[in-house]
């Protein structure tokens, strides 16, 4: 059997949390999204949460302030923490928009670990919740949203996918996405707009089946 020493093993585990919700990044700069003439944003339902609003502008919003990805580990404050809006991984999209109507998926994810924390992965070798990262690992947020009650089916066509719902992705090798459903019709693909942060800052794309979709949430 072959034996690596403990330096290969931290940084093979360094880049394997690296990847996750990250695709390589493509040589040629593509635009934060689609031009305006292909999509039209649509009017909420009348009887929609005022909420709901709130959190998808809020998503909207960090496409061109947030302008680069960084999943390493960093200490930061509790509650309401975060890295500078200008970096960030695919999580802190949701992280920021639900922190516009007052909802700290930071806090509320981390209560409910320290709770129930046997009910969460446990992939990354923890023995209790650390709320400078919980919340933001994608599977641990798919956790907290299914035992909040808002899972949805993963099943169906693109009208069963919302403005304001949450949908997550396996990328492949182990490696997550996450992103919000957005108000904006886009008019080639017949379908929403998803706002996600992917590797190169957040990003307004026609992406809701570029990858196997593991997850469909409604809080709103």
């Amino acid at each position: 059997m072959t034996r690596y020493p403990l330096t290969a093993i931290l940084l093979a585990s360094t880049v394997w949390f690296a990847v996750a919700c990250q695709r390589p990044a493509a040589k040629t700069v593509e635009p934060l999204k689609p031009p305006a003439q292909l999509t039209e944003t649509t009017s909420l339902p009348a009887n929609s949460s005022p909420n709901l609003k709130v959190v998808i502008d809020g998503a909207i919003d960090q496409v061109g302030k947030t302008t680069s990805y960084d999943p390493s580990y960093q200490k930061i404050d509790y509650p309401n923490g975060d890295v500078p809006i200008e970096t960030g991984v695919c999580s802190d999209v949701i992280v920021r928009a639900f922190r516009k109507v007052g909802l700290d998926l930071q806090k509320d994810v981390h209560e409910d670990m320290k709770r129930n924390f046997s009910a969460y992965p446990t992939r990354w070798g923890l023995s209790g919740p650390d709320a400078n990262i919980d919340h933001r690992r994608v599977p641990n947020l798919m956790t907290y949203f299914t035992r909040q009650g808002k899972s949805l089916s993963t099943g169906g066509d693109s009208k069963t996918f919302l403005p304001g719902d949450i949908v997550t992705w396996d990328l492949g090798l182990g490696s997550e996405h996450i992103g919000m459903v957005v108000n904006v019709w886009y008019k080639p693909s017949q379908r929403y707009l998803i706002v996600h942060n992917i590797g190169a800052g957040t990003r307004m794309d026609d992406i809701l089946f570029a990858w196997k979709i593991t997850g469909h949430y409604r809080f709103f």
